[in-house]
């Protein structure tokens, strides 16, 4: 039994708005994590010296050198973020940081909250929640409103690939 003509014209409805406004999910996404990580990277270079300290503690091998990548490409990658310029890349780079920080300094209460017994979930543990954001972006992209959308009309790169519909 087909649906009443009414269901159907607003279930229509529904799904063209989603459509229209689904550039502000990537958008959205781009901005509020990339501006997190602008500002935790501006602050590892303020605080150099605490920041080799901190991945001292954790073992990192090569402190000052990891800590000097970290913060560069937390500061420079949240930049990128914002501007939709090499996404992908930008999101990759950062998802990995999320890892070591998971491996590492939130080790403990990453296990912990996997267990049925605890007061955490891996949602409260910030490294983990912008690892899934950052995942999303490396695989569906940043979205029309990026400077990546310009520059591959520029290089004349067409079709369509994930997050991307085709004439926008």
């Amino acid at each position: 039994m087909p649906a009443p003509a009414v269901v159907q014209r607003a279930a229509s409805l529904g799904l063209r708005v989603a459509a229209a406004l689904s550039f502000l999910a990537p958008l959205g996404t781009r901005v509020v994590v990339g501006w997190a990580f602008f500002l935790t990277g501006r602050g590892k270079w303020e605080h150099f010296d605490n920041t080799v300290t901190f991945f001292t503690e954790l073992g990192i091998p090569f402190p000052q050198a990891n800590a000097a990548l970290v913060a560069s490409l937390e500061l420079f990658g949240g930049v990128c973020l914002i501007l939709g310029l090499l996404t992908r890349l930008m999101a990759t780079g950062l998802a990995s940081t999320m890892v070591v920080a998971l491996l590492t300094a939130d080790r403990e209460r990453l296990v912990a909250s996997w267990s049925s017994a605890s007061e955490i979930s891996p949602t409260d543990i910030s490294s983990f929640v912008f690892l899934l954001f950052l995942l999303w972006l490396a695989l569906w992209g940043p979205g029309p409103l990026s400077l990546d959308r310009l520059l591959g009309r520029w290089l004349g790169l067409g079709g369509s690939s994930a997050g991307e519909t085709k004439g926008s």
